[in-house]
C-alpha cells in the first residue's frame, strides 16, 4: 500500500493540483493587503495631524506674542519698509477681505475642517496629508481668534501682524493656508488623488 501511495502520490502533491498547503481555508497570503493600507493610511493622518499642529502652535504663539509686545506700538521694521510687524485686528478673511462677513467666514472654516476630516479617512497620499495639514491648521489658527477674542464669540477679529509693502497685513495661519491651497492645485493638475491613485485626463 505504501509503496502504490509513492507511485501514484496524493492529489495534495501533485504539482498541478493549484493546492498550497500553507494557504489557510481564507486564502491565505492575500489578506495582508488590506492590512498593509489600512498602515500606510495612518501613517498619511499622522503627517496630516503632525503638520496641523505645528502650523496652529506657531500661528497661536505668534500672534500671543505680538499681541503683548506690539498692539499699540509702533510698527517694527523687518526689512526696512518692505518688510514690518504691525498688529492689526481683522474681522474679515485673509488679507483683509470681507469685514463684514465675520460670523459667515466663521462657518466656513468650520466647514471647512469637517470636509478635511472626512477626506482623511481615505488619505494615502503624503503630499496630500501635507497640504490638507496646512489648510487645518491655518483654518483651527483663525478660527480660535474668532471664537475667543473680542468684540464676541464667533465674531472675535484675527490677529494680523505680516505686514509687506504695498500689500495686505496677513499672519501665519493665512500664509499656510494660501500653501495648501497651491500644493492643493498642483496635486490636482498632476492627477493625484487623496487615496493615492493617479490619474490622466
Amino acid at each position: 500500500m505504501a509503496e502504490a501511495e509513492r507511485i501514484t502520490g496524493t492529489p495534495e502533491s501533485e504539482p498541478g493540483s493549484g493546492a498550497d498547503p500553507a494557504a489557510g481555508s481564507e486564502g491565505g497570503e492575500p489578506a495582508a493587503e488590506p492590512e498593509q493600507g489600512t498602515g500606510r493610511g495612518k501613517r498619511r493622518i499622522v503627517a496630516l495631524l503632525v503638520v496641523a499642529a505645528v502650523v496652529y502652535l506657531l500661528d497661536l504663539g505668534s500672534k500671543l506674542l505680538v499681541v503683548a509686545k506690539l498692539e499699540h506700538h509702533a510698527p517694527i521694521e523687518v526689512v526696512g519698509t518692505l518688510l514690518q510687524f504691525e498688529v492689526i485686528r481683522n474681522r474679515g478673511a485673509a488679507f483683509g477681505l470681507g469685514e463684514a462677513l465675520t460670523i459667515f467666514l466663521t462657518i466656513i472654516a468650520a466647514a471647512v475642517i469637517l470636509v478635511i476630516a472626512r477626506i482623511a479617512r481615505k488619505l494615502y497620499s503624503l503630499p496630500w496629508g501635507i497640504a490638507l495639514g496646512l489648510l487645518l491648521g491655518g483654518a483651527f489658527g483663525n478660527l480660535t481668534d474668532r471664537i475667543f477674542r473680542s468684540p464676541g464669540v464667533f465674531e472675535g477679529a484675527v490677529v494680523d501682524f505680516i505686514a509687506p509693502a504695498h500689500f495686505a497685513v496677513f499672519n501665519l495661519a493665512d500664509s499656510a493656508i494660501v500653501c495648501g491651497g497651491i500644493l492643493i492645485v498642483i496635486l490636482s493638475f498632476r492627477g493625484l488623488d487623496p487615496d493615492g491613485t493617479v490619474h490622466k485626463d
